[in-house]
């Protein structure tokens, strides 16, 4: 999905750059804030799929750019970790004027701890999810610890982090050791969820046993098993986004909004500004992606649209080979379809280089389990090309196209 930017200012009067994703024509069911790791930006890979699987869900997701980093005015070398927790603050403050108050945080890495301490000040969070967070925000200074005497001496010191170059001074160093975890924790009494990697090389399993031990319940665990520290992987930022939507459910309240609006229509296709094709489609009860392959300069977050067409053709026959066995009371099992798109020259075309002496055809093969001899298999074959969507792709089709008033 494409999120709405957005940009609001912090206390300071900067310009910070945020993305707001929400559920497809609907409203939130309750809005959330996500904090990205030291460092990072809004556009993290993983960041983008944990806000989209969530605004699946029926969240609406708050994700910006902390000062000085990604597309937010400001230093970097002037931010401190305190800037870090204003700044989620400062973002909270511009859900509620604008849309809602916030009831979840979530917080990646450094993030995590941001938020432990920022929703502090926020009445409205009743939630906080924590992934691959430290228990003490100075676990971050093993990153730069070979510049610590210089720092020492007052000077400033450049360092390079994941391949980028940052200037930080001794404040910034002081500042995370003034902000440990312990006291603060056992105040808290607010839903916990601490996600973490056995496998993490960046901030250590034990980190999250730490804050887990300090916290009180209600308090939940779940292993990343398999994962790295920066959720690289598609499936497990995803598997991420899901757990956190299912377990928030228990932890936030809110009012079961209406199903998704279709001004009266089956469907509704969305693509919005932004780079990619991804497109969200909607029915009234049910939501799907489209996608386009990296190689045509999409995502590959969903089908193709000629993937979603084959699909159609493909369930409509299984759906219809199952209606008739069941009437005849035959024994088949399962029905898998297979089938592929391609165009073909027409077999009477006198000049095959014209742009008309081509179809499309689709093939599909069926496979068909159960206990059924040749004239039932052969019986089904037939019925196969009776199923409405067969039939509706062999008609002459008109596609009207208006547009909305």
């Amino acid at each position: 999905m494409n999120p709405l930017k957005l940009r609001f200012e912090n206390r300071k009067g900067l310009e910070l750059s945020a993305h707001l994703y929400q559920p497809l024509d609907r409203e939130a069911k309750f809005y959330a804030i996500f904090a990205h790791c030291f460092t990072c930006t809004k556009n993290l890979s993983s960041v983008t799929r944990i806000c989209t699987a969530l605004s699946q869900e029926g969240v609406g997701v708050l994700s910006f750019d902390f000062t000085g980093l990604g597309l937010s005015e400001g230093e970097f070398q002037e931010s401190t970790f305190s800037a870090n927790i204003s700044d989620l603050v400062d973002a909270a403050t511009y859900l509620d004027e604008n849309y809602q108050s916030p009831q979840l945080m979530i917080g990646h890495s450094l993030g995590g701890a941001a938020v432990l301490y920022a929703s502090s000040e926020l009445e409205s969070v009743s939630a906080i999810a924590t992934i691959g967070a430290p228990a003490d925000p100075s676990h971050v200074i093993h990153l730069f610890e070979g510049e610590l005497d210089q720092l020492e001496k007052g000077q400033k010191v450049k360092v390079t982090i994941g391949g980028r170059p940052f200037e930080i001074d001794r404040q910034f160093v002081d500042d995370l050791e003034q902000k440990p975890l312990e006291t603060f924790l056992k105040k808290m009494k607010k839903s916990l969820l601490i996600l973490h990697s056995p496998q993490d090389q960046i901030v250590e399993i034990n980190q999250a046993q730490e804050i887990y031990q300090r916290a009180f319940h209600p308090k939940s665990f779940i292993s990343l098993d398999g994962a790295d520290h920066l959720l690289k992987r598609e499936k497990d930022a995803i598997y991420v986004g899901q757990v956190i939507a299912s377990w928030s459910a228990r932890y936030v309240s809110h009012e079961e909004k209406k199903e998704n609006q279709t001004k009266g229509n089956p469907v509704m296709v969305r693509l919005s500004e932004g780079p990619g094709y991804t497109t969200e489609i909607k029915t009234p009860h049910h939501h799907l992606i489209a996608d386009e392959p990296l190689e045509v300069g999409g995502q590959n977050l969903g089908p193709n649209p000629y993937d979603f067409l084959m699909a159609s053709l493909g369930s409509c026959t299984a759906m219809t080979l199952k209606m008739y066995a069941a009437r005849k009371k035959w024994e088949l099992k399962e029905v898998r379809v297979y089938l592929n798109h391609e165009k073909v020259h027409l077999m009477d075309s006198e000049n095959v280089e014209e742009p008309n002496a081509k179809v499309s055809q689709f093939t599909r093969i069926l496979e068909l389990e159960g206990d059924l001899d040749q004239v039932q298999r052969n019986r089904l074959l037939e019925i196969a090309n009776r199923c409405p969507v067969h039939r509706t792709l062999e008609e002459d089709i008109l596609i009207q196209t208006l547009l909305a008033k």
